[in-house]
């Protein structure tokens, strides 16, 4: 008699395990990540011939940013050392970007209805930064380190040099373009077969 209930609670649960989305197995990884993930690999592709900015490097910024979790926020502080405070910003979601840059980013795409925790919408914003610190200062799209600083910093801070007085983010942007070389490196094995896989996804 209870079976039918049963049947219920168990299909709202797996809805909902459905609904959240699991950072991929191996995100070292660049063909793992696409392989777990059916469809990324055609959103970055449609970032890439967007915005021309390489699927190597939206990974590593994404990597770094939120290590693929699409709900990534930073983390809270202590008031008090006990008591949970504010966040330190309004990050959110794969990229990381704030409340203001994502405005920015809807205004000026139109791509309205567009969401931080989407991996697509994700990437497009990537793929539109880069584009827009490429216009705005010289930088390559291809030159991880450098627009890296200027995603941290913002096109203005990147201007002024600020990364400058942060040599640890110097060592971040360092650690970031590494990775773009390492994903760059993998994705030169699987490419073909990812492509192949487009028409399924």
């Amino acid at each position: 008699m209870n079976f039918p209930r049963l049947s219920l609670i168990s299909l709202g649960l797996l809805a909902l395990t459905a609904c959240s989305s699991a950072p991929p197995g191996n995100i070292g990884n660049g063909c793992e990540i696409f392989e777990d993930k059916s469809g990324w690999y055609k959103a970055a592709s449609k970032t890439y011939e967007k915005w021309e900015v390489p699927v190597h490097v939206q990974l590593a910024i994404i990597y770094q940013e939120s290590k693929f979790v699409d709900d990534a926020r930073p983390p809270r502080g202590r008031f008090l050392w006990v008591i949970p405070w504010g966040r330190a910003s309004s990050a959110y979601g794969y990229s990381q970007a704030k409340d203001t840059t994502w405005d920015w980013y809807i205004q000026k795409t139109g791509n309205r209805g567009a969401d931080r925790d989407n991996f697509s919408d994700a990437v497009d914003f990537i793929g539109w930064y880069v584009d827009t610190s490429h216009r705005m200062l010289g930088i390559s799209r291809s030159d991880t380190y450098n627009q890296y600083l200027a995603y941290h910093e913002g096109q203005g801070g990147y201007k002024s040099k600020s990364f400058n007085k942060k040599p640890w983010l110097i060592k971040v942007a360092r650690k970031v373009e590494k990775r773009a070389k390492s994903y760059q490196s993998q994705l030169a094995q699987c490419d073909d077969e990812l492509d192949s896989g487009w028409s399924l996804w």
